[in-house]
């Protein structure tokens, strides 16, 4: 079950305040607070899903769609497309990928090499 009280549904409803990179109906991205990389984009839907299995079943096409769309516009927007050096886009679902906060988010990565996926 969805918790309304996890820190993204908090910046969605404006009560935690964020340093936001790009909004529009259905998503937001802002910068991590405690980046671990260079750039360190947080990307989460407007809809409350806990995660990637949750939004895929149960999204529209077209949360869905946008949701995927937003990626390559943020990468645009801080130069870090494939035109550039690359990024990384990483989502950590359930208790054994390392999942902190139960609403989907994508971690996009860039600004400098990110090294090996898993060490």
């Amino acid at each position: 079950m969805y918790d309304k009280n996890n820190i993204f549904a908090k910046i969605l409803r404006k009560e935690i305040p964020c340093n936001k990179v790009l909004e529009n109906d259905y998503v937001l991205a802002f910068h991590d607070i405690c980046p671990q990389k260079k750039i360190h984009v947080l990307l989460i839907p407007k809809g409350a899903y806990i995660d990637l299995d949750d939004f895929n079943s149960n999204a529209s096409d077209k949360e869905i769609l946008e949701f995927n769309k937003a990626i390559l516009e943020i990468v645009k927007l801080l130069k870090i497309s494939n035109k550039n050096n690359g990024y990384r886009v990483l989502s950590n679902i359930g208790s054994d990928g390392g999942q902190e906060v139960p609403h989907l988010h994508y971690h996009i990565f860039g600004g400098e090499e990110i090294g090996k996926m898993v060490a």
